[in-house]
């Protein structure tokens, strides 16, 4: 009764989001491609390469921080196993986009099915896989509960239950619980993660804390910071500049940091600003917002080799794939989705590259990790705006200070690097 429940409520809620999807198709972009993939559909070029007989893994990844996740994951299983080949399967279009840059030509990138049993029968048919591994919180029950069926072994890494996932998953517990106890291994961030897990109807025992994965997804880009320093250098950012960063912003936060910009010239005329939004398609207010604070814009994806422009123009860096080249050249990084918007976007990052690194009151996608950032004294956190306006002005005027905690910053991901490996040494002996 409880799966009929389930998929009854599954399809009328997929009926009634599919005009949001289309609105997406079309806004967006991206999600129309192998659009019948969610069905377990797959094109003839593709069933031909699933008949190839290799032994594969079906990895899944929600979105671009997953799929980083995923990245790594395989990348360790190659290492230590090199004839398994991948299954990527991704649920959104910017989730594709960073998936293309981590599958092998030997691994298959496809959209997730909908959890619908037929969708998963037609996929697991086709896919045969030797492992079914998912990437940190994203469940959908049909795909676990039928590839145990099959006798194919689940597994759950780098887990976290969120602080405002925990109350419904424990409410749910009879649920969750069924649905957790199928799988054969769970590889939690944190003894917090591993607790909510038990609360929500997870045997203790199923469960292994391990740490947080992330610590060892970000490697600086060296070749993209030197190519974004020539681009800044012919726009006129002169390389002795310190640069203010807003890293994956989300609405508001890009007006705040303007609003800190104007402010921080004052005392340091040569400062520069690079804003970097979290979606490329609010690129056009973020630029709006850029003038009328009233400094030009300099639009990164409209504009390939820039001339020199005036001192206080700000750097719109609406393009895939250069945060990282970015953090390695800036002094002082705000990470968005945290001062207005709750969860946060990836700290590691900055804090890797030697950035002195800030975030707002909203972190909670990210606690484990905080946890040890804050421990490490890596990382500066502030309880509002205010607060944060004043930390960011005394770092982008007191040089040393944002040198010292981009330095602890950059040690702190270093001694936690090393997760991986280990689980990755656990995973293969349960397959």
């Amino acid at each position: 009764m409880k799966w009929f429940i389930y998929n009854l409520l599954f399809t009328i809620a997929y009926i009634c989001m599919m005009p949001k999807f289309l609105w997406r198709m079309w806004r967006r972009g991206g999600y129309a491609n192998r659009f019948a993939d969610r069905f377990g559909v797959y094109p003839p070029e593709i069933l031909a390469r699933f008949a190839d007989g290799r032994k594969r893994f079906w990895v899944h990844a929600v979105s671009v921080g997953e799929v980083a996740v995923a990245g790594q994951l395989m990348e360790e299983l190659r290492r230590q196993s090199p004839e398994i080949a991948f299954v990527l399967s991704v649920t959104s279009s910017t989730g594709w986009a960073q998936a293309e840059k981590v599958v092998k030509d030997v691994d298959i990138l496809i959209h997730n099915p909908l959890d619908m049993p037929r969708c998963v029968r037609k996929a697991l048919d086709v896919i045969r896989p030797e492992a079914y591994i998912i990437t940190e919180t994203e469940l959908w029950p049909n795909i676990i509960r039928l590839a145990t069926e099959r006798k194919i072994p689940v597994f759950l890494v780098n887990a976290r239950i969120s602080d405002r996932s925990a109350p419904g998953y424990r409410r749910l517990k009879c649920w969750f619980g069924q649905v957790l106890n199928m799988m054969t291994r769970i590889y939690a961030q944190s003894d917090l993660d591993a607790q909510r897990l038990c609360d929500a109807g997870c045997d203790a025992d199923r469960i292994e804390v391990t740490g947080s994965m992330k610590f060892d997804v970000a490697h600086r880009n060296e070749p993209k910071e030197m190519e974004l320093r020539d681009y800044l250098t012919a726009a006129g950012f002169s390389p002795e500049a310190r640069i203010l960063l807003g890293g994956s912003t989300w609405p508001g936060e890009d007006a705040f940091l303007l609003n800190v910009y104007a402010k921080a010239r004052i005392v340091n005329p040569e400062l520069r600003l690079i804003l970097a939004p979290r979606h490329f398609e609010k690129a056009d207010a973020v630029e709006a917002n850029i003038r009328a604070a009233g400094f030009p814009c300099l639009r990164r994806s409209r504009v390939a080799t820039p001339e020199p422009m005036a001192q206080d123009t700000v750097l719109l860096a609406d393009t895939t794939g250069e945060l990282m080249g970015l953090y390695g050249l800036a002094d002082v990084a705000f990470v968005g989705k945290s001062l207005f918007e709750h969860g946060a976007q990836n700290m590691i990052e900055p804090c890797l590259c030697g950035c002195a690194t800030t975030v707002g009151p909203y972190t909670e996608n990210f606690r484990p990790v905080m946890s040890d950032l804050l421990a490490h004294e890596a990382i500066l956190q502030t309880p509002d705006k205010d607060a944060l306006e004043k930390e960011l002005l005394r770092l982008l005027e007191d040089d040393d200070a944002a040198k010292a905690l981009g330095a602890r910053g950059s040690e702190a991901v270093a001694l936690r690097c090393g997760v991986t490996p280990r689980l990755v040494t656990d995973l293969l002996k349960r397959v």
